[in-house]
């Protein structure tokens, strides 16, 4: 079950809904719980086995972390078995064919792939569950006595199949006191309602012009740029409408989710995107990974070491191909050369300089991170500038160029801070009345979207 379907919508969140406002204070937390495991069943059944024992794993870890306070020896042993259980619970699910068909290809050997069916979200609450038990250790925070309740923060379902990342740190305190108010429950509708709209009518349309172009007959410049812009804001719309769907539901139950993207196509640097993208996974490999490795307080030669481990592991948390991976150590080389030289240079340059070079690399790294295999996404880009004499455009392509001008052109400035600086503009007493209205609609046309059996795409599957 995904945000944007007509079951979850009109069956699963007015029932999850209601009997979370209906339950006591006291019983939110295990009515939330009931639910995200129901949530959980309906996409993975007998998996949910897979994500309690996670659970019990970490809660027992982080118990016996405490436990050994004062023998910190004791303790990161502790630490050191949840981690590798915790990362071979992730191996083997997400990687173990991976590694199979990797030394088939290799050594020619015809050793069969497992087949293993990747359970949906283990990447987003196994980081979670990992987090929670290393900043026992770090004390940052004291280790959850109640079981249910760390289990109501892993397998919360408003954030559990595409994040945000949400640590327990940030959400402790709510977990054991948090108000409801109406002033958050009706934030949460908005917000919910405007990352419904993002991947319902934005994203899903333009998934549609980037299937015609991959499949057409026709091979044109003009076919493989739309493909690769396309889903450059495919990919934007999908995923941060996905997050604001999560920070929106936790609003109306009283969470309050770090925010996860900030406008990430006007960066002037690869850096700066990746403060804007993805916020929660770039920061949880910052403090869980790169740090730990030592940062850049090592020297310049093991600082690189470290961003090219981060940015390889970011890559393949992504996914199980060389794709993925390629993906990562582009983004490793671009900011390895912006810290040396690079980062300087542009800050002296024109702001519209640094973000075009910003959305080139972009939009080059979303090529190969889309494709099915490193070859093919050399080959689109290779297309791209017109290798193999391929025409520029062909009558197919200009015809879908027209067809799907409009919903580009909103999409690029969706993707900007235009819409948000025009409706902070308009007077509060106006916009109380107009919200709710504007909302009502997006709904209506979103549910005439699904119900038309509109293309909805769910790139999730692939983490």
């Amino acid at each position: 079950m995904v945000f944007s379907s007509v079951s979850f919508l009109y069956l699963f969140l007015p029932v999850a809904l209601l009997l979370y406002f209906a339950a006591p204070r006291r019983a939110k937390n295990y009515v939330l719980l009931a639910m995200s495991l129901v949530f959980y069943f309906v996409g993975g059944q007998e998996l949910v086995l897979l994500m309690l024992g996670a659970i019990v794993l970490n809660y027992v870890a982080g118990l016996l972390i405490e436990h050994f306070a004062q023998n910190r020896a004791a303790a990161r042993a502790v630490l050191i078995v949840a981690l590798v259980l915790n990362f071979a619970l992730l191996g083997y699910f997400k990687y173990a064919d991976f590694f199979i068909e990797t030394v088939n290809s290799v050594f020619g050997t015809d050793i069969v792939p497992l087949e293993v069916v990747l359970p949906i979200g283990i990447s987003f609450y196994l980081f979670q569950s990992a987090s929670y038990t290393i900043d026992v250790y770090r004390r940052t925070v004291s280790a959850q006595k109640n079981p249910l309740l760390l289990a109501t923060y892993v397998t919360m379902y408003p954030q559990l199949i595409a994040g945000p990342i949400v640590r327990y740190q940030d959400v402790c305190a709510e977990l054991e006191n948090r108000r409801h108010t109406w002033e958050g429950f009706s934030l949460g509708v908005r917000r919910f309602t405007i990352g419904l709209a993002k991947k319902v009518l934005i994203a899903n349309n333009i998934a549609e012009i980037i299937s015609i172009a991959n499949y057409s007959s026709e091979d044109s410049v003009l076919f493989a740029w739309m493909s690769a812009i396309g889903f450059t804001l495919q990919v934007y719309f999908d995923f941060s409408g996905y997050s604001d769907m999560a920070i929106g539901l936790g609003h109306m139950m009283g969470f309050r989710f770090l925010e996860n993207f900030n406008y990430p196509y006007i960066s002037s640097s690869i850096t700066e995107f990746w403060r804007r993208w993805h916020m929660s996974l770039s920061s949880w490999f910052r403090d869980y990974v790169y740090i730990p490795l030592g940062g850049n307080r090592k020297g310049l030669a093991r600082q690189i070491l470290n961003i090219t481990i981060v940015w390889f592991l970011t890559g393949l948390w992504h996914g199980a191909e060389w794709s993925f991976a390629l993906w990562g150590l582009l983004y490793a080389a671009l900011l390895i050369i912006e810290k040396l030289f690079l980062g300087k240079l542009l800050k002296k340059l024109p702001k519209l300089v640094g973000v075009l070079y910003t959305l080139f690399f972009v939009i080059m790294g979303f090529v190969i991170f889309n494709a099915a295999d490193v070859g093919k996404g050399l080959a689109q880009i290779g297309a791209m500038f017109g290798a193999g004499g391929i025409p520029l455009a062909g009558t197919e392509s200009l015809y879908y160029l027209r067809s799907f001008a409009g919903i580009f052109i909103v999409a690029a400035i969706g993707a900007t801070p235009l819409a948000a600086t025009l409706v902070r503009k308009i007077p509060k007493r106006v916009l109380n009345v107009l919200e709710p209205i504007f909302c009502a609609a997006l709904l209506l046309v979103c549910t005439g979207y699904l119900i038309d059996g509109s293309f909805n795409p769910f790139l999730y599957f692939r983490f």
